[in-house]
């Protein structure tokens, strides 16, 4: 069957007429999905007073999205490559909307989290949109076009937090939501009208017993690894999650290859190719959130502290913003590289690249410029790496199984973000000084914390060093199935 459907791909019968209206449509639902992650951040220290709950209660409101996107990645993924990937999207978005007006007319903490949840339930629109355009667009220009989405999340996320800093100083918190949902909207008008569905599918039913086990498994691992710091490492709620987390994803895999539709192909997902990608991006997701968790407490922190550059968060919005945009310009480079000399050559640079910046900052870290140097050049690694690997998971997958394949590859760096946010607050909370009675994180935490985002980083070149050289992510998908 996917030899009939690769072939399909290739001919272009659904080509569409505006493939530069596609690509850019596409690339705007990614970054409005990715606004969702940075829209809080301005008003986290608040929401408890704005929620009337506890701090401890209120920061479901950040975890419940986590556990939305990581629990709907996979399996929305899997939706769209039986039942159209176009169809999952726009439901996606919907779900996007849906959260964000229940989010702007919550004034309490259980309406603010159901909200929340239906935002993180939209997450797999970036994995869906690349596997759109593999579908859709001629093979020439699915290597630019699918870097530019990829790099989509960073962009959003780091254009978001000045807007979203703006707004939260200026006008009521609910205003926030309300513009995600008006952007939203926006998103879905503008898919409908431009985007045309993939008439590539893979049929069968749905592995509900699957989906129920890796979700059961994953919002176990995260809850302990998002609440380990508060709970404690050692505590018996801690710990009984992560045994759980192992058992169930034990039994979920040994499910996963006897039954003949399984949600995740693991006979897939183990070929060399797929296999080190995933790693690799669980390194490099690993790496670039150690510099969100840096760089802006750096910048907020009181100059009368000896490191800390005092700047509002407004400030620290405007000054990260620039990485967003070097992300978004490099997705292009990357995708040139791609087509000369391979995926595989790209990601490694990217990595190297990234641990460049990580080593920047150890020693330039004192200037608002310092930081907006390290930060584009972290950002300039990241648009080099997360451009490349949508291109080495689709030339290693059929057309029939994009979206699994890139909705698993994209849970792969979220899960890397969610370890560097446990490993640094481990970290943060050990190296502190005293300031004014208050224990702050030291300068010597910070630079650990960056250092260990170096170290990922060279773990990933080393990864990718693993990896099969291949020329493009248009190669069609019978070279893979024959490694099968």
């Amino acid at each position: 069957m996917s030899h009939t459907l690769a072939r399909r791909h290739q001919a272009g019968p659904s080509a569409p007429s505006r493939p530069n209206g596609v690509v850019a449509v596409l690339a705007f639902a990614g970054i409005v999905v990715s606004l969702m992650q940075t829209l809080v951040i301005p008003i986290v220290p608040e929401l408890p007073n704005y929620l009337d709950a506890s701090a401890a209660n209120a920061a479901w409101a950040v975890t419940a999205t986590l556990l939305a996107a990581a629990v709907a990645t996979p399996v929305v993924g899997r939706l769209g490559d039986m039942f159209g990937k176009r169809r999952l999207l726009l439901v996606s978005i919907v779900l996007l909307v849906s959260g964000s007006v229940v989010c702007a007319l919550s004034d309490s903490l259980v309406p603010m989290i159901v909200g929340r949840t239906l935002q993180g339930l939209s997450a797999a629109v970036v994995p869906l949109g690349i596997s759109v355009m593999r579908d859709v667009l001629p093979a020439e220009r699915l290597a630019g076009s699918t870097a530019l989405m990829s790099a989509s999340l960073g962009v959003g996320g780091a254009l978001g937090l000045p807007a979203a800093a703006f707004i939260a100083d200026h006008y009521d918190w609910h205003m926030l939501f309300w513009i995600s949902a008006v952007l939203g909207v926006v998103a879905l008008a503008l898919v409908v009208l431009v985007v045309p569905e993939s008439t590539v599918r893979t049929g069968g039913s749905f592995d509900l017993l699957g989906s129920l086990g890796l979700s059961t498994a994953l919002v176990s691992l995260l809850v302990a690894v998002s609440k380990g710091g508060d709970w404690g490492w050692t505590s018996g709620t801690t710990l009984g999650l992560f045994a759980g987390a192992a058992v169930v994803f034990l039994a979920w895999g040994r499910y996963e290859l006897r039954t003949d539709q399984p949600l995740v192909d693991l006979r897939t997902t183990a070929r060399r190719q797929v296999l080190f990608t995933n790693l690799a991006s669980v390194a490099l997701g690993f790496s670039m959130f150690a510099m969100s968790l840096v760089l802006p407490q750096v910048l907020q922190l009181p100059e009368q502290t000896g490191y800390g550059l005092g700047r509002s968060m407004l400030a620290v919005g405007l000054i990260l913003a620039p990485q967003g945009l070097v992300m978004m310009a490099m997705s292009a480079v990357s995708a040139g590289i791609t087509r000369a000399k391979g995926p595989k050559v790209t990601l490694m640079i990217g990595a190297l690249v990234v641990a460049a910046g990580y080593g920047l900052s150890i020693v330039l870290m004192s200037e608002v410029w310092h930081i907006v140097l390290v930060a584009c050049v972290i950002g300039g690694g990241v648009g080099f790496a997360y451009g490349a690997m949508p291109a080495l998971i689709m030339s290693a997958v059929p057309a029939s199984e994009t979206a699994a394949a890139n909705s698993l590859n994209t849970l792969m760096r979220s899960m890397g973000t969610s370890f560097a946010s446990a490993l640094a607050g481990v970290i943060l909370a050990q190296l502190t000084t005293d300031f004014g009675g208050h224990a702050l994180p030291s300068e010597n935490g910070f630079k650990s914390v960056m250092a260990l985002g170096a170290g990922a980083a060279v773990l990933a070149f080393a990864l990718a060093s693993f990896l099969p050289r291949r020329r493009t992510a248009a190669e069609p998908a019978e070279s893979s199935d024959a490694q099968a």
